[in-house]
């Protein structure tokens, strides 16, 4: 199955380093801006995950919340954010971009209209916060007939033996929840605990990538290098909420947090 996604790793992986993902709100906190800091971002991410904004977003932290609530505000719909994924490819057709939502939008939507959206206009990975494996199996096969992942979440209290069963059916990237968390809270867990849990996933499934999310900040990304890849989003968000209350180009200081990220991990 060929993706942008794998490909953005063993880029990564050539440069002796985690790949970077980075993730923000589609249309935070306007379309226009949405775009330019996806634009922006872009130089030194190496995958783009791009949140559909959702009025009960029980996975994600105060700092993703207020950026989804101020999408929202400004009246954004699913079809913004295939149009903003649709304006960005037309500057940058490689960069790999996973769209990150709830299952619900994507039921009222159609599956099967969702994802020729979605390949239409350039997305190449899912993550279904509220779709959990066994089953989202039915969803993932769909997505995998048009070649875009679907990309399975993995916490420290899943089993060994579920682990097994779920990383035998996912695609080739796998999304590890450090902690039992929303989005964005302070590491309840040291980054040698996170590792151990991270090594487990791995023996089991060495071939495919598995990226560490919720918690990773600037001070704690150079902990964690040894993974595949790193999630940062909440630290993202909260830039773009301390850019508008300073009165500041969120563009601009988003830009210089990202920068920041992968120097620390290069």
């Amino acid at each position: 199955m060929s993706n942008p996604i794998s490909d953005a790793f063993k880029k990564a992986k050539q440069e002796n380093r985690p790949a970077l993902l980075t993730y923000t709100v589609g249309g935070d906190s306007t379309k226009k801006q949405s775009l330019a800091i996806l634009k922006s971002i872009s130089k030194n991410a190496d995958i783009l995950e791009l949140g559909v904004p959702h009025n009960t977003p029980v996975a994600d932290g105060s700092q993703i919340q207020t950026s989804a609530y101020r999408a929202i505000k400004h009246g954004i719909k699913i079809n913004d954010i295939f149009k903003i994924v649709k304006d960005f490819r037309r500057s940058d057709k490689a960069k790999p971009i996973i769209l990150m939502g709830y299952y619900n939008m994507i039921f009222q939507y159609g599956e099967n209209q969702f994802l020729t959206k979605c390949k239409t206009c350039g997305v190449n990975g899912l993550i279904i916060v509220d779709l959990p494996w066994p089953e989202n199996k039915n969803f993932a096969k769909k997505c995998k007939k048009k070649s875009i992942y679907f990309i399975q979440l993995l916490s420290p209290t899943t089993t060994k033996e579920r682990l097994k069963k779920i990383i035998k059916d996912s695609h080739p990237m796998n999304y590890f929840i450090s902690m039992l968390s929303t989005t964005g809270g302070k590491l309840k867990v040291s980054s040698k605990e996170i590792l151990l849990n991270y090594d487990r996933i791995k023996r089991i499934s060495p071939k495919k990538n598995v990226v560490i999310g919720f918690g990773i900040t600037e001070k704690t990304i150079k902990s964690l290098k040894k993974a595949d890849g790193l999630v940062v989003g909440s630290a993202i968000c909260k830039e773009i909420s301390n850019s508008i209350k300073k009165r500041q180009n969120p563009v601009t200081n988003v830009y210089n947090v990202v920068r920041k990220l992968k120097n620390k991990i290069k």
